[in-house]
């Protein structure tokens, strides 16, 4: 079983009455990539009065397999194509940390 060295962290916000349909399309546009490239990821949500925030933390082994991913740059976002829409001002960018403890409950699956 490969081990998680790396987690990259996306943050972006949108209005909060237009967040229950970004959702939906980051699900849709977004977290396939991440299926096919990440040994895994979470996408989190926070509801505040008028606007929600989305998070996305993903998990790779090594920053080599980031770096191809990303075409040469771990840094680099990838957008869905409708995010200009959705966001309210684009993320400034992604923040890559290194993994010291990993510890979490077993057995998390997808939720709706």
């Amino acid at each position: 079983m490969t081990t998680a060295t790396i987690a990259r962290v996306w943050r972006g916000r949108t209005r909060r009455e237009i967040a229950d349909e970004y959702e939906q399309y980051l699900k849709a546009e977004g977290t396939p990539r991440l299926l096919q490239n990440t040994l895994g990821f979470q996408l989190l949500r926070e509801d505040l009065d008028t606007e929600t925030w989305f998070a996305t933390t993903s998990y790779w082994p090594d920053i080599e397999s980031m770096t191809a991913f990303t075409k040469g740059n771990p840094t680099k976002m990838h957008h869905p194509k409708r995010d200009a829409e959705y966001l309210t001002e684009p993320p400034e960018g992604i923040a890559i940390h290194t993994i010291l403890i990993d510890r979490h409950p077993s057995g998390r699956n997808e939720r709706n």
